[in-house]
């Protein structure tokens, strides 16, 4: 994978490869792609529920890994333990903060946010709004990593488009039983949301080069807090088989290595 100019722990200030206008509205073209692709498969397509934990924990194998080979790991090699070990606790307030702050709720753990908002929205959008929270962090992922160079932008992004389409299924099947309308809504949301936060990410972290081990330590502290908190809790709960989603996990571990081992 590339390496920014500077010895190790110290600050390198430079522009990133991944500053060119081109590799960003690829993968975010890509990343946006992969939620709808999945979408569109959990609305019209006959998917099962070994499939989708399997799926889910593709994911969490997927976004685990990209946390730490996409991220984590090039940042400390780049920028030093101190940027992006700020950002990485950075990246786990932000999204603890976000559970807090913002009402939404989980399929398995049900409700989270301000007491006081209890009741007072749909439950479809209290799980739009899990969703949004969900995807925000693999959006900075691809963004952070795009702006560090456009290899590993590509290979981060391929990898989260993959497995988001097992997650745009799993956004919308539990949906349908409110509308089909509203189950397209949240699933176009759900791309929007991971698109707009790839943009965002690319745009700080270009444009604040120095602080770009900051920004990888970010996002991959906030991906470490989804996967953990969030998703592994849902796929791993009492009572539901746990194979299909450690088979998934190990085999979106496998995949994400070898995108980024291919792609370095």
């Amino acid at each position: 994978m590339a390496s920014p100019p500077g010895a190790h722990g110290q600050v390198a200030i430079y522009m990133p490869i991944g500053v060119a206008v081109e590799p960003l509205l690829y993968n975010l073209t890509l990343v946006t792609a992969g939620t709808l692709l999945g979408v569109v498969m959990g609305l019209f397509g006959r998917i099962g529920d070994k499939a989708v934990e399997f799926g889910l924990g593709f994911t969490g194998g997927v976004m685990l890994v990209a946390s730490f080979t996409s991220l984590i790991i090039p940042g400390v090699e780049g920028w030093g333990f101190w940027q992006v070990g700020v950002g990485i606790v950075a990246g786990v307030a932000l999204i603890h903060l976000l559970n807090a702050a913002v009402p939404h709720e989980h399929l398995i753990k049900g409700y989270e946010g301000p007491a006081a908002m209890i009741g007072k929205l749909r439950k479809s959008w209290l799980i739009a709004m899990a969703i949004t929270i969900h995807n925000i962090p693999e959006g900075l992922a691809v963004g952070v990593a795009t702006a560090y160079s456009a290899e590993l932008g590509f290979a981060t992004a391929l990898a989260i488009a993959i497995q988001d389409v097992p997650e745009g299924v799993a956004v919308v099947m539990p949906l349908l039983r409110f509308s089909l309308r509203t189950s397209i809504a949240v699933g176009v949301l759900s791309a929007v949301a991971e698109g707009a936060s790839v943009l965002a990410a690319w745009l700080g972290a270009s444009a604040l080069p120095a602080f770009l081990g900051v920004a990888m330590g970010l996002a991959g502290g906030a991906m470490i807090y989804v996967t953990v908190a969030e998703l592994f809790p849902e796929i791993y709960a009492e009572g539901k088989d746990k194979k299909q989603p450690t088979f998934g996990f190990v085999t979106g571990t496998l995949a994400m290595l070898y995108l980024d081992t291919f792609y370095s």
